[in-house]
């Protein structure tokens, strides 16, 4: 669709209107015109992200919402996406331009500015909005850009044309993993008599164990290689995902000299000690949301180490036993991060555009804007192994399943909706 097109009256959302999967549906709303701070933009594609099950299923509880209540004020879901600038507010006229292509940075540091009201308290104590909570979200032909995101500089432009919709919209969950993996710290001291100094990052030369190779732990595989570790081992209890680990990335670890494992949680003690010469891992990233996982990586982490807890447990099971000996003795250092900031996007975005990461990989649903809840019921029932994305701008009878998706794929999924139209 060209930005000069007309824009409609109505278009379909993924609207929330209360608590629980039987208050989701999509369904026809005004779309929405920008005040004169505001932008208005076509959702190229949307990302289907697990954390709306939360939302969806706590409602005004949410600690996103502040007590915004879904049954009085329906809100359109969706913190993943790309979208192009359709319609620019008054007072923006000379800093946004119809056509151009950003991704939202969701999490937005910024007090809200507009519905107060609907927050607790009128939220006198809300610092923090997000975009698909109390901000209009991505699940939607449109999408309207409010002054907290603008004033926060949460639009990130797309820095190269030719990246795929799919591509840029896979940016914000990939940017979480930057952003883990960018909270590893280690100390590096010469000598005894040298003063320490510390580098951010996965140890280069070192051991890289990820446990859980789900979608996000193979984002983790894929952004570790960018660190140039001496190996990477992957593990997890589902034999099929290490073998999708290997056939995914195998080739381009042995071009860059990197040896990759990956094996079972019987084996992961053996192979780490094999790489390592009984010394244990230098990072070790905790990407399956299991007591279990935690304990290991605490088995597993070297002296100086870096033990990632990247997968979050349920708040009523968030308590885990921590081995202070190895933190005290060893030197041991836990972390762990929360999503992505503006600039973990924004370096997410350059790294897709300079080819150092693939998005494609991750993509194994594709659909429409109607598919949305089905896809969202198959992440809770874990019936998908990757991530989901819609075109909410194209209508479709099924839902694809992929093994990768390119932008040739999206070339052709595009051009045969166009002349199903015409």
């Amino acid at each position: 669709m060209r930005p000069d097109l007309e824009i409609p009256h109505q278009m379909r959302a993924l609207v929330l209107d209360g608590v629980g999967f039987e208050h989701l549906r999509v369904e026809s709303v005004p779309t929405p015109r920008p005040g004169p701070r505001q932008v208005l933009a076509r959702v190229d594609c949307a990302g289907i992200c697990t954390s709306l099950i939360k939302l969806i299923e706590q409602g005004p509880d949410h600690p996103f919402l502040y007590g915004w209540d879904p049954a009085r004020w329906p809100i359109i879901l969706g913190d993943e996406g790309s979208v192009t600038i359709v319609e620019v507010g008054d007072e923006l006229q000379d800093v946004y331009f119809p056509g151009s292509r950003f991704v939202v940075q969701p999490a937005i540091d910024h007090a809200p500015v507009n519905h107060r009201e609907r927050y607790l308290n009128g939220a006198a104590a809300v610092r923090k909005v997000a975009v698909g909570y109390t901000l209009q979200g991505h699940l939607a032909e449109y999408i309207l850009v409010t002054e907290e995101v603008i004033d926060a500089g949460c639009l990130i432009p797309v820095p190269v044309p030719e990246l795929p919709y799919a591509h840029a919209a896979m940016a914000e969950p990939l940017s979480c993993v930057v952003s883990s993996q960018d909270h590893h710290m280690h100390l590096r001291q010469e000598t005894g008599r040298s003063p320490r100094s510390a580098f951010k990052g996965l140890k280069p030369g070192g051991v890289t164990v990820v446990i859980g190779a789900g979608a996000m732990g193979r984002m983790h595989v894929e952004l570790a290689l960018g660190y140039n570790p001496g190996a990477i081992v992957v593990t997890d209890l589902d034999s099929d995902r290490l073998g999708l680990v290997q056939i995914l990335f195998r080739a381009r670890a042995t071009f860059m000299g990197i040896a990759l494992v990956a094996c079972l949680p019987e084996e992961v003690m053996s192979v780490v000690a094999g790489f390592s010469e009984q010394q244990g891992a230098d990072d070790v990233i905790v990407a399956a949301a299991s007591h279990r996982a935690i304990e290991t990586a605490q088995q597993l982490v070297a002296r100086g180490g870096v033990v990632n807890l990247f997968a979050g447990l349920k708040r009523s099971e968030a308590r885990v036993e921590v081995d202070t000996s190895s933190v005290h003795y060893n030197e041991t250092n836990l972390t762990g991060s929360s999503g992505g900031s503006v600039w973990d996007l924004a370096h997410t975005l350059e790294l897709m555009a300079a080819s150092r990461i693939d998005p494609g990989l991750h993509i194994a649903r594709v659909g429409d804007l109607d598919h949305a809840a089905e896809l969202l019921d198959l992440v809770k029932t874990r019936a998908i192994d990757g991530k989901a994305v819609v075109y909410p701008h194209r209508r479709s009878n099924e839902i694809l399943r992929v093994a990768s998706w390119r932008a040739s794929d999206e070339q052709r999924y595009l051009e045969l909706s166009s002349s199903q139209e015409q």
